[in-house]
């Protein structure tokens, strides 16, 4: 019988690593509801007091994510020296930005989109959940699936 190297827990962050985390990087991953299927858009977002904020055009990401169902945002990062990679899942609800003192505060934190055209529309996630999680990156010469002991074809 083969021991197989025991595989390293996740540690699991809690709140303040998460919000830490995210204030490290502008760039995430939204996930929403479009119509009858998820859709998932890259957003440059800021942290703004326990909230995050993304802005955006008229289309699809706007309208999904404003819709009645709750949304995702996903971020990550890997330290390329340590090998020590994270993540951090944020649900919940999408409200646009429209009163003229909020809309002034925002401007305030330098959220530049990546892509040209009108990004008029500052978009705030409430959270309800968050979730994150820190691990050290497996060499993929370690890496194992049920496949790497299936038999080969016999013209391999």
């Amino acid at each position: 019988m083969m021991n197989k190297p025991a595989i390293p827990e996740a540690e699991k962050l809690d709140a303040n690593q998460c919000w830490q985390l995210l204030r490290s990087v502008s760039v995430g991953r939204l996930a929403v509801w479009a119509v009858d299927h998820p859709d998932i858009f890259p957003v440059n977002f800021k942290v703004d007091h326990g909230t995050l904020v993304f802005r955006t055009g008229e289309g699809t990401k706007l309208h999904a994510a404003l819709g009645a169902t709750p949304v995702a945002i996903e971020a990550d990062g890997v330290d390329s020296d340590t090998g020590v990679a994270w993540s951090v899942v944020v649900k919940g609800t999408a409200e646009s930005i429209k009163l003229t003192q909020e809309v002034l505060d925002t401007v305030g934190l330098l959220l530049f989109p990546w892509q040209a055209g009108r990004k008029d529309h500052f978009v705030r996630i409430v959270p309800t959940a968050m979730t994150g999680r820190r691990f050290k990156v497996t060499p993929p010469l370690t890496w194992w699936s049920p496949l790497d002991d299936a038999t080969r074809a016999s013209l391999e």
